[in-house]
């Protein structure tokens, strides 16, 4: 049997399951004053901290919701393992993404991820989508939920 093959029989099983959670990560300021550089995306709810405090209802800065989103990668790499005979993950799209609760200054995240469904596309790729979420410690809603769609590369 195939890599590919071996590897598509062991994500059925998996499906509809849990298959990890990430370590939690604090999106502190000079995080969002980083993203918002690089991004260019200075607005004052992220970047002015003076005014978020007065003027807002969290009493403090948010994070973008795309830093917080950006992180997923970092989550993948604490959850997901390499398959026999892979030489790389790409990063394929989502195919549902929601932003549900703002991510106040300080706040620690998480990702945890769902398996969906899993399709062998061609001899050397599979196509596996996860239910992510990325949970805020303390918060009972998430601070957001996507359907992330990854394609694993195997060796011809």
């Amino acid at each position: 049997m195939s890599h590919i093959d071996t590897a598509l029989e062991l994500e059925r099983t998996k499906l509809n399951a849990e298959v990890g959670v990430s370590n939690w990560i604090t999106i502190d300021q000079p995080m969002i004053d980083a993203f918002a550089r690089v991004t260019h995306d200075d607005q004052w709810i992220h970047v002015d901290t003076e005014r978020a405090a007065r003027e807002t209802p969290y009493g403090r800065t948010i994070a973008h919701g795309f830093l917080t989103l950006s992180l997923a990668s970092r989550f993948a790499y604490d959850v997901f393992e390499k398959f026999d005979g892979q030489v790389l993950g790409l990063n394929y799209g989502f195919n549902r993404l929601r932003f549900l609760t703002p991510v106040p200054a300080d706040s620690r995240v998480r990702g945890r991820f769902k398996l969906k469904d899993v399709q062998k596309r061609s001899s050397t790729r599979l196509l596996r989508t996860h239910e992510m979420t990325i949970e805020i410690e303390g918060v009972d809603t998430p601070a957001l939920m996507a359907d992330w769609l990854g394609m694993t590369v195997f060796a011809d």
